[in-house]
């Protein structure tokens, strides 16, 4: 019979440099930690394309004490993720994107109480329309949870929309739509038409009225703040790509 041992701590690099700030990395900008480039976990040094990029993910290197937690560490590990991974498989990226066109959650209105369908009504039916109107994207409504099946143009074209981005406005594309749960809420964000904040708002509005009726419990509270922390740097990682 196998006993259970005591949980081991999590071992964490420490802190291994003194400065860190953006600078010029091959064709692009990275990351310098006394002058040495940052390297992705492929061993490749992390080029980025805007030196406003470089500073974003710097600021993240330099925030850091006595030991590296890369889990407050967002933006590094987004722009790891565009430089490694995503070149080699951008069309999956995109599907998986599209995807959340598929069960948007700005489509799914709910059945009641009044005041929680009428604030749906209000600041979410402006946002479907400007997607079809802006992006080309038609989506059905719904009412209640049961899942519609969206036009498989829509998907299609959620799909040639994502594809038409570069690899690290893809990648950004992607997380927005995972985080949201929504791929009009993560196009508006990447398009400069909404802040983070106010794209997480919506994307969890029937959260917010039912947490001003009841309240809300520390460990609820917070997830909500990381996922809200995480939605502003997505803000800041396009407004950093220009």
């Amino acid at each position: 019979m196998l006993t259970k041992g005591k949980a081991q701590p999590i071992e964490r690099p420490r802190r291994f440099y003194t400065e860190a700030a953006a600078g010029p990395v091959g064709d692009g900008f990275g990351v310098l930690l006394d002058g040495r480039p940052v390297r992705t976990p492929a061993g490749a040094a992390l080029a980025l394309p805007t030196e406003a990029l470089a500073r974003l993910v710097a600021e993240e290197w330099r925030s850091q004490g006595e030991e590296i937690v890369l889990a407050d560490m967002p933006a590094t590990r987004l722009a790891h993720t565009a430089f490694d991974r995503v070149p080699a498989v951008r069309e999956a990226v995109a599907e998986e994107a599209a995807g959340y066109a598929g069960s948007d959650v700005l489509c799914y209105f709910a059945e009641g109480p009044e005041g929680l369908v009428a604030r749906e009504q209000a600041e979410w039916e402006p946002w479907l329309q400007w997607a079809e109107a802006e992006l080309g994207l038609r989506l059905v409504r719904a009412t209640g949870i049961v899942h519609q099946a969206q036009p498989p143009e829509s998907l299609m074209r959620a799909r040639d929309l994502a594809l038409e981005l570069d690899d690290f406005r893809l990648t950004g594309l992607a997380s927005a739509a995972a985080l949201f749960g929504s791929a009009v809420l993560a196009f508006a964000l990447a398009r400069g038409r909404l802040s983070g904040e106010a794209a997480f708002g919506l994307s969890r509005l029937d959260a917010i009225f039912q947490e001003e009726r009841w309240g809300i419990d520390a460990e609820a509270a917070e997830r909500t703040g990381r996922m809200l922390a995480e939605a502003r740097m997505l803000e800041a990682w396009f407004r950093a790509l220009g």
